[in-house]
């Protein structure tokens, strides 16, 4: 047996593999076992750099304050966090004291050590620690009960991470955690960064205590630190809250409630434009849309499960339908009615209103059908986690026989649908069911099989594919697919689900070819996820300068004086007879205050007009990026633009307009 890694690794290593599970650096390992270097690059490698960080902040708090609770401080995309409880919310100010603070805990190069312990050890060395204590009760597989767990407690051994003095040997420092973590504080160097200060309620919960919550980020470099504040930046420039309200597209108005949004014509045009060109390649694949109410009897909802397991996530009951007599006795008794939070039961139902044959089979039904979830306050954010959405739903009923050739299908026709919309980068995640056999409903075996058949589909695409364990429906297994923005963040929308399941509580049935009865296959799949969220995501793709055909506005006509406006009148209105949202711009503005106008509005094509251009029958294009187009006869340019918008093209440059 040796002890901890003995192949000299590089600075770059934080942590091994051995036989496949992440392990501390300083790990005993044997001859027999595989052990892998770690780099702080990699994947994992980051996740525990910023899970170390974590742990050097809550040290840090604590230097300063303490009497604060720890709470959780679990890695997360990009960056850290962690959860503390304490009696006066943290300023600005403090959050300078305890990043000086933890810079003064990196340089001291203090040692991570692991050390197992009993519950009951546990509990008596964290007797301080009264969010720790709950957790440990969470031990044995039920770390899903609380949000971010998964980072301190599972169903192994449970374990505390000292931090050792360097010098002295003293332990200065511990927190219950599961790791691994970077050998030393030393090695989290300098690229990292304190972000802000949030709410957050203990577990995710309203009815627990709410703590306050330190973001953080961490990299492995002072560089590579640098350019994730500059995407922040860029960001926060492209947020689309920010420019929902400077392009007047959406609000969210008190008067109605949170999460629950209004769409401004300017909104509803882009809204529009999406649905119906989705539509119109739907109807081309061969599906039939259909509607459903937004308000359905509990009993639905119970036997397709959601009821049970997405029962946190759905409105409380309305009671509906209870009848009393004159002398006000119960004569029939009341029903409760739920707000939809899925549309796949009532797809469903209409499958089932009439006998189905093979002959029916696959049959597509789609709908943009508005559902409603239960969110709690503090995770709204803008239109990308409402209360109230519109999902672009299909539910796919298929023959066994016909299960991958549809499923295949319908992944390429997402893909091709997204790139329609300009999004090109993408990749593909299997989730799986995991160990845990309370989570799942269906068969195993019924489960595997789906499992192989959309592993074969996700494979077919060339995309890259990563697996995901414990990650699928209650009902069945599925593949969700990401997307990387114009700035490099990556977003999941499509996901395509097979379900064996809920054909089965609800006793479908297909009379196949021999004339027997049989089940068939439901297939899930919502493309865009919901329109609002993808809405959100365009708007901070193209930072508010839509492309041509899905601009609110798509051109503006800029009289070079009020004399040419009559002409410039008549120039639009052939744009408008072609389909062409335009407008001529008829204020009392100077015509370069006009085009700053538009140009921040971002219209994409100014149309200009002068004496030359009204002379000669002609107009003049200007466009985003201030170049220009002179002397386009009206003709060709009603044209151009037509042709511009019907090949979805991105008018940017003069250039872009041929």
């Amino acid at each position: 047996m040796t002890t901890g890694f003995d192949l000299h690794p590089e600075k770059n290593v934080v942590a091994i593999r051995v036989d496949g599970a992440l392990k501390d650096l300083a790990t005993e390992v044997t001859p027999e076992q595989t052990v892998e270097p770690v780099t702080i690059d990699s994947a994992d490698g980051l996740n525990i750099l910023r899970h170390s960080t974590a742990h050097v902040l809550a040290q840090a708090v604590q230097r300063l304050r303490p009497d604060a609770k720890l709470g959780i401080g679990p890695f997360i995309t990009d960056g850290f966090y962690y959860d503390f409880g304490v009696d006066e919310p943290f300023t600005p100010d403090d959050l300078k004291g305890i990043k000086k603070e933890m810079q003064r805990i990196v340089r001291d190069a203090q040692r991570f050590v692991r050390r197992v312990v009993s519950d009951d050890e546990a509990r008596a060395e964290l007797a301080g620690e009264p969010f720790k204590l709950e957790l440990i009760g969470l031990k044995g597989g039920k770390k899903e009960a609380a949000e971010g767990a998964g980072v301190e407690v599972g169903e192994g051994e449970l374990t505390i991470y000292d931090n050792v003095d360097g010098r002295t040997g003293e332990t200065v420092w511990k927190d219950l955690c599961r790791g691994p973590h970077v050998p030393t504080t030393r090695m989290i160097g300098n690229g990292w960064d304190i972000l802000r200060v949030a709410g957050a309620y203990w577990r995710g919960d309203e009815r627990n205590p709410q703590l306050q919550r330190i973001y953080g980020t961490a990299w492995p470099s002072k560089d590579e630190l640098r350019a994730y504040q500059e995407r922040l930046e860029e960001a926060a420039r492209r947020d689309h809250r920010k420019l929902g309200r400077e392009l007047d597209l959406f609000s969210f108005p008190d008067e109605i409630g949170s999460g629950l949004s209004v769409w401004h014509p300017k909104g509803g045009i882009v809204r529009g434009e999406m649905e119906q060109h989705a539509r119109r390649r739907h109807i081309a694949e061969g599906y039939s849309y259909v509607y459903t109410p937004h308000i359905t009897k509990k009993d639905l909802f119970v036997t397709s499960n959601h009821l049970v397991t997405y029962a946190d996530g759905v409105w409380p009951p309305i009671r509906m339908d209870e009848e009393r007599d004159e002398d006000g006795n119960v004569t029939k008794p009341g029903v409760d009615y739920y707000l939809k939070p899925m549309n796949c039961p009532m797809h469903i139902l209409i499958y089932k209103e009439r006998a189905r044959s093979y002959r029916d089979l696959p049959l597509r039904l789609a709908e943009n059908g508005t559902v409603y979830r239960n969110e709690l306050s503090g995770a709204l954010h803008g239109l990308t986690r409402v209360r109230g959405f519109t999902q672009d739903d299909a539910h796919l009923f298929v023959t066994p026989d016909q299960l991958e050739a549809e499923t295949t299908k319908v992944l390429e026709f997402v893909l091709s649908l997204l790139k329609d919309f300009g999004l090109t980068d993408f990749r593909l995640e299997l989730s799986m069911r995991d160990d845990e056999k309370s989570k799942w409903i269906g068969d195993e075996e019924v489960w595997e099989t789906a499992t192989d058949a959309l592993r074969r589909v996700a494979l077919s695409t060339g995309l890259e594919l990563i697996e995901e364990p414990g990650e699928a429906a209650f009902y069945g297994p599925k593949i969700d697919l990401k997307v990387t923005d114009a700035i490099g963040r990556s977003w999941q929308l499509s996901t395509v689900q097979l379900d064996f399941n809920l054909p089965e509580r609800f006793e479908l049935e297909f009379t196949d070819r021999d004339g027997e009865k049989k089940r068939p296959i439901m297939i899930h799949r919502a493309l865009f996820g919901s329109i609002e969220r993808f809405f959100a995501i365009l708007l901070e793709h193209y930072a508010g300068d839509f492309p041509l055909w899905l601009a609110p506005v798509q051109v503006v006509g800029v009289p070079v004086a009020d004399e040419f406006a009559d002409y410039l009148d008549e120039a639009v209105g052939r744009l408008r007879a072609a389909g062409v949202r335009a407008d001529v711009d008829h204020s009392d503005d100077r015509m370069q205050k006009k085009i700053r106008t538009h140009t921040t509005s971002k219209v994409p094509i100014l149309l200009i007009a002068g004496e030359q251009d009204r002379s000669a029958g002609t107009v003049s294009f200007r466009f985003r990026d201030g170049t220009q187009r002179n002397g386009v006869p009206l003709d060709e340019a009603v044209a151009l633009v037509s042709r511009a918008i019907e090949s979805r093209t991105l008018v940017r440059t003069a250039e872009d307009l041929s």
